[in-house]
């Protein structure tokens, strides 16, 4: 087990270091968040549709928990649900980086169908964290998608996983995004007052004037 604890603790840190990088980076100006990205997990419409909306967010990031308790069920309901716009949800890893990292990494490797189960419970309980000790916090949420500690283990210390992610974080800030939540309306992107992320109001005014277009 040390072993298996002390090659996650060096992903980690080498993930942490790496979105250290990324986030010092010289950022280029926001190309349109329209572009297509190499691991978009998405709902709703198919790909293709006339309107798209995209969420950049962490799983540590507590605006982006607050957006995904108050907002998210509505939204779901009244665009996803009824196939009205393609939802994309970008990963963007905010400190403690290490922690979203493998967070995420859990997510993909319980599978597509777990992956916005895993995403919104990580978010759901993001003070188990904080209270107990983040591998535990992790831990519990993949054994409950159906993986096992060792399954785990291989997860969060892939190192082709790894990679993987940092091409999405690097894509992320290549776009401009700085920070999370960020939401886009196709190409233009919906800020409300306040760090809890876009509002339902603000995004329905934004999304049913591109569905009207």
């Amino acid at each position: 087990m040390a072993s298996t604890e002390s090659r996650f603790a060096r992903m980690s840190r080498r993930a942490a270091i790496t979105g250290a990088a990324m986030a010092a980076m010289a950022l280029a100006a926001c190309n349109g968040a329209k572009t297509a990205a190499e691991g978009d997990m998405a709902q709703g419409a198919p790909e293709g549709a006339k309107v798209t909306v995209y969420e950049y967010a962490s799983v540590t990031c507590p605006h982006c928990a607050l957006w995904q308790k108050n907002t998210w069920p509505a939204f779901k309901a009244k665009y996803v649900d009824t196939n009205k716009v393609r939802y994309v949800f970008r990963e963007l890893p905010t400190p403690p980086v290490d922690a979203a990292t493998a967070g995420f990494l859990v997510a993909r490797c319980a599978g597509p169908d777990k992956y916005f189960d895993v995403v919104h419970q990580l978010m759901a309980t993001q003070q188990e964290m904080i209270t107990s000790t983040p591998r535990d916090w992790l831990l519990r949420t993949a054994q409950a998608a159906g993986l096992s500690e060792d399954q785990f283990n291989k997860c969060v210390t892939d190192k082709d996983a790894v990679a993987a992610m940092e091409k999405r974080v690097q894509f992320a800030r290549s776009q401009g995004v700085t920070g999370t939540p960020a939401f886009y309306v196709n190409d233009v992107q919906v800020v409300s007052p306040g760090g809890e992320g876009a509002s339902l109001a603000d995004l329905s005014a934004a999304i049913d004037a591109a569905l009207a277009k």
